[in-house]
């Protein structure tokens, strides 16, 4: 495989509208498994370790640049004037040094690099003015055809717009993805014009010309999921479909039981230990970690979040919280950001925590709200309990003590603490601190009415 790459530089486009995505965002900014586009191929291309990345902007210049960032140099299409054309705007800013060009388009998120090298090797190897990838497809409708010679060499390339019959009929395609050696490529984008059906500037047409002076371009077969580009929406869950499979297949590899890998949705960067057990339609979006020996789902989802070692997560919802070790989440729980669970902690049915620390081993079991809290060890938290931590202009904390019971539906507003040890009683609206060992309680007196039902008939009988 090649190695040797300080004289190459890596081309990406990505300076299209994409009016098929009908979209104000930037084609290859779509995300797909929770990056953009262009990230999977920046991902690819930094792996080859080239001399100079360059990509092409043009439509939402601004935004493609933010996204790229560091990782290469963005050089800008104005107009945008077709392929061509966008190449000869980043040729002009090559490093000297830079003998190999790898032309790529950024809204083609599956080529790998491996596919890459071996499209390297193929045009060294055989001494090649260049190289190009392509495949054949059962529905080849979109893509440019490549066209072979008598001898079975690559002819030329022909855009679909400009395919006659026949051409459409034939089923390899151009991947658009190319290796050239400079000084040919540079020779044929100064001989590019504009007579096809889009009025545009060609990349294929330097291939055509290539040929023509008789110079070897080589065809290198590359897998068909691997060439599928991204154009329009179907397109785009088309290709998050594939790069779901790869993410579960990597990590049932690694030791992860995905009980149905089609109905898993993991993005990109998911980390998930071994012998964990992820059931189906768990969503995990954002920066996710789960350990070892885990359950989780079904129908969960989870967002940058951090769940330890042997948790159970069933039918709930995480954002932006940690659950350690051993405990259980769910089912139907709603832990929302700043959250974090200690280890052997439960939080039981309809249960919302935000912003709360609970303890080891204490327990939220059902039908709670606790926000802006801090919970300390085996607490156990009754139902129907709240926090009271806002007052309509700022919110306040309450402190829990460890070992404290929270009898059922206990109103704690807050500012307030409850002792260790201590005891609210059912029912209760507590707005002072509870000592240490005490019971807080606050209720009005009970009072029965003797022979309330049985008047309140008579009276209704008399029609008054």
């Amino acid at each position: 495989m090649a190695e040797n790459n300080d004289r190459l530089a890596v081309v990406i486009l990505a300076a299209g509208l994409g009016k098929r995505m009908k979209s104000e965002l930037p084609k290859v900014l779509h995300r797909a498994c929770g990056r953009a586009l262009i990230d999977y191929v920046l991902d690819e291309v930094g792996g080859l370790q080239a001399r100079q990345v360059v990509v092409v902007v043009g439509h939402g210049a601004g935004e493609v640049r933010e996204a790229v960032g560091d990782r290469a140099l963005c050089v800008e299409q104005s107009p945008q004037n077709g392929t061509g054309h966008a190449v000869t705007v980043a040729v002009e800013a090559l490093d000297p040094a830079v003998e190999e060009v790898m032309v790529l388009p950024g809204d083609s998120p599956l080529v790998m690099r491996g596919t890459l090298l071996e499209m390297l090797d193929a045009r060294r190897g055989a001494g090649s003015a260049a190289a190009l990838l392509t495949a054949r497809l059962e529905d080849p409708a979109g893509y440019g055809r490549v066209i072979r010679g008598p001898a079975g060499g690559v002819a030329r390339i022909v855009e679909e717009a400009d395919a006659s019959a026949e051409e459409r009929d034939v089923n390899e395609v151009n991947a658009c993805m190319y290796a050239f050696e400079r000084g040919p490529l540079e020779a044929g984008l100064a001989l590019l014009t504009t007579d096809n059906a889009q009025g545009e500037y060609y990349l294929t047409e330097v291939v055509k010309r290539l040929v023509s002076r008789g110079l070897a371009v080589a065809a290198v077969p590359a897998p068909a999921e691997e060439v599928l580009g991204v154009n329009d929406r179907e397109q785009l869950a088309a290709a998050a479909a594939v790069l779901r499979s790869r993410i579960n297949g990597e990590l049932m590899a690694a030791g992860v039981t995905i009980v149905d890998p089609e109905r898993t949705y993991l993005d990109h960067g998911t980390e998930v230990g071994r012998d964990t057990v992820v059931m189906p339609l768990v969503f995990a979006t954002g920066k996710v970690s789960i350990g070892t020996g885990c359950t989780v789902g079904p129908c969960s989802s989870i967002n940058d979040s951090v769940i330890g070692d042997g948790c159970e997560v069933c039918y709930s919802w995480l954002d932006g919280c940690e659950v350690e070790a051993g405990a259980t989440i769910g089912p139907y729980s709603r832990l929302r950001p700043g959250t974090r669970i200690g280890p052997g902690a439960k939080v039981g049915s309809f249960v919302e925590i935000k912003n709360t620390a609970v303890g080891r081993g204490s327990k939220v079991p059902h039908l709670s709200y606790i926000g802006d809290a801090d919970i300390g060890e085996d607490v156990n938290v009754g139902a129907g309990s709240i926090t009271c931590n806002y007052d309509g202009e700022s919110k306040y904390r309450t402190v829990i003590g460890d070992r404290a019971f929270i009898g059922s539906d206990t109103m704690l507003i807050a500012p307030v603490e409850v002792g260790e040890d201590a005891t609210t009683g059912a029912g209760s609206a507590i707005s002072e601190d509870v000592p240490d060992g005490a019971l807080g309680i606050e209720r009005c007196p009970q009072s029965n009415v003797p022979g309330w039902r049985r008047r309140k008939k008579d009276k209704k009988a008399r029609g008054q």
